[in-house]
C-alpha cells in the first residue's frame, strides 16, 4: 500500500484543492483552517482490488473519502455465505460516525484511492462544524433512498430490467456528467459477473445472458467482456423499467 500526504499550512492544502471530495463530497463542508487542520492528520493511500478496507464488526478508528474507484460493501452469515448490499464510489465517505464497530464488510472491487483520516478528528469536527454533520446526514439520507429504489429492482423488476438498472446505477456514479435524456457515455464494469449476479439476486448464466441480449439489441457494446458503451442512456434507461 502506498501512502503520500501533502500539507500547507496557510491556505486550502494543494491536495484538497482538486478533490472531489473537496467539492462534492463532505470536505466542501470545511473551512480553510479546518481543511489544513485535517490534511494534518489524513494521508493518502491506493489499494489493490480485492483488499478488505474494513471488516465485518471491527473497530472503527478511521474513516476515509473515496477519491476514485468503486468500493463493495458486503454482509456475510455465519456459514460464510455473503450478500453484496451496496457499491460506494467518489467522492462518498467510507465509515459509519458515532459507531464503535463497522456494520459491513468493505472491500475494494476496483484499484481505489482514499484519502483517510482519524476517526476523533471528523467525530470532533462534526460538534464544531453543523454543515459538516448536515452533509453527512444527507449522504446518510441518500444512501438510505438509494437501498429502498433498490429494494425495487431486487423485489419487482425482470432479470432484464435488473440488469439495465445496474448498467445504469454504475453509468450514473462513475460518469455523474452523463445527461440519461439523450447522452451516451462509457465505462468498465467495476465487479465481475458472479458479483454483479450476487448484487442482482440472479445466476452468473442470466446476467450473461441479459449481457448478450442487451448487445445483441444494440443497447450497449462490451469490449474485453468489462469496458461498456451506451449509446443511448434514455434507450438503457427504457429497458430497466424505470
Amino acid at each position: 500500500m502506498t501512502m503520500h500526504q501533502d500539507v500547507h499550512s496557510v491556505g486550502i492544502p494543494v491536495l484538497c484543492q482538486s478533490c472531489q471530495a473537496r467539492h462534492r463530497g463532505v470536505c466542501g463542508a470545511l473551512d480553510p483552517d479546518q481543511l489544513v487542520g485535517l490534511s494534518k492528520t489524513s494521508s493518502k493511500h491506493r489499494i489493490e482490488p480485492g483488499i478488505e478496507l474494513i471488516g465485518d464488526a471491527e473497530t472503527v478508528d478511521s474513516y476515509s473519502n473515496v477519491l476514485s474507484g468503486v468500493v463493495k460493501l458486503t454482509k456475510s452469515l455465519s456459514d460464510g455465505r455473503q450478500q453484496i448490499v451496496g457499491l460506494q464510489f467518489a467522492p462518498d465517505f467510507l465509515g459509519r460516525p458515532f459507531k464503535a464497530e463497522s456494520a459491513t464488510n468493505a472491500e475494494a472491487a476496483t484499484a481505489v484511492s482514499l484519502c483517510s483520516f482519524p476517526k476523533a478528528i471528523i467525530e470532533r469536527m462534526m460538534r464544531d462544524s453543523p454543515e459538516l454533520e448536515r452533509r453527512l446526514l444527507r449522504q446518510t439520507l441518500n444512501e438510505l433512498d438509494e437501498a429502498r429504489d433498490w429494494m425495487v429492482t431486487l423485489g419487482r423488476k425482470t432479470a432484464a430490467e435488473k440488469v439495465a438498472s445496474f448498467l445504469l446505477m454504475i453509468a450514473g456514479n462513475i460518469d455523474p456528467t452523463a445527461d440519461s435524456a439523450a447522452g451516451s457515455t462509457t465505462f468498465d464494469l467495476p465487479l465481475t459477473r458472479a458479483d454483479i449476479a450476487d448484487f442482482l439476486g440472479l445466476t452468473i448464466e442470466t446476467v450473461s445472458r441479459q449481457l448478450t441480449r442487451l448487445r445483441k439489441d444494440g443497447v450497449i457494446r462490451i469490449e474485453n467482456s468489462r469496458h461498456v458503451t451506451v449509446d443511448s442512456l434514455s434507450r438503457l434507461n427504457r429497458c430497466s423499467g424505470t
